[in-house]
């Protein structure tokens, strides 16, 4: 049996969650109640949507994933979601949405014209990495196919640490999109997101003890044939590995920077060494150039 082969009985019995959902208010966390245990997760081959697949199957769903391809610059994540799909035998759709492209610009993951900002996610620069409405589209498009296919839930792996650079990771945005979902057809499908209190370091854990494929994973937003080792979601990667004290497989730009941690447990990036401690040359310091 395949694991998204789950047999279910009755609502919310996959999860061993008694009662109806309507009886409850739509809320987040892994104790939701859904009317099956089967879900669509938005699916990007990251590291946070592959731990929130394995976190579901572990927890007895039956799993659909959607991943998206809406013209963005590291497509190459598509091609990771389908390699890790592939050994779980689990049903995988590719949306092809990249004719709406033009209507997404303004983003350096959209728009070839806008650098993909370089450093932590703290940065005021990392806002250029926002794709305008990118999770109601992508949600939309996952509670459309749960709808088709009877799916009690959509879910996706926003996290504690998206919500000041992405607004549409906010727990507002959530729980306004979670109430139009349920509202979205007489078949009432649920939004699921489990991970919301939760830091990269808690989902990097997490995928450690699910055995989660993590040198299959992708998350550098430059779309090179490496990690680039330095874009905001690279080093919140490199940082959430060493905070969990992880082996981390990923395979970085040699000319990407070193980090420090301070006494005071915050990382640094050094720029003027590399992650293999060379020197770096002066013109790919504090963020100069393109490092993919």
């Amino acid at each position: 049996m395949l694991w998204n082969e789950v047999p279910v009985d009755g609502p919310g019995e996959a999860l061993g969650l008694p009662g109806s959902p309507r009886e409850h208010p739509i809320r987040h966390g892994a104790d939701i109640l859904v009317k099956t245990g089967k879900t669509v997760v938005t699916f990007s081959g990251g590291l946070d949507s592959t731990t929130l697949l394995y976190y579901l199957l572990d927890k007895g769903y039956e799993v659909l994933a959607l991943s998206v391809d809406y013209g963005q610059r590291h497509r190459v994540e598509l091609d990771h979601a389908a390699r890790i799909i592939e050994p779980l035998g689990l049903r995988h759709e590719i949306a092809d949405l990249t004719s709406i492209a033009n209507l997404l610009g303004g983003s350096s993951q959209t728009d070839d014209s806008v650098e993909v900002p370089l450093g932590h996610y703290a940065a005021e620069t990392m806002k250029q990495t926002v794709v305008p409405n990118r999770n109601m589209i992508l949600l939309s498009t996952a509670t459309a196919w749960a709808i088709r296919e009877k799916a009690g839930s959509v879910a996706y792996a926003a996290h504690a640490g998206d919500h000041a650079i992405y607004p549409d990771c906010r727990n507002e945005f959530a729980e306004a999109l979670g109430g139009a979902i349920a509202l979205a057809d007489w078949h009432e499908v649920e939004l699921l997101r489990p991970f919301l209190d939760k830091t990269k370091e808690d989902i990097a854990r997490l995928a450690g003890e699910l055995g989660v494929p993590l040198e299959l994973t992708w998350s550098c937003y430059q779309g090179g044939r490496r990690h680039c080792g330095a874009c905001g979601t690279c080093i919140e990667r490199r940082e959430a590995f060493l905070l969990a004290k992880l082996s981390d497989p990923t395979e970085y730009d040699s000319l990407a920077p070193a980090l420090r941690r301070g006494e005071d447990g915050v990382f640094v990036i050094d720029w003027k060494e590399t992650i293999e401690g060379g020197e770096m040359p002066p013109g790919r310091r504090v963020g100069a150039g393109d490092p993919a």
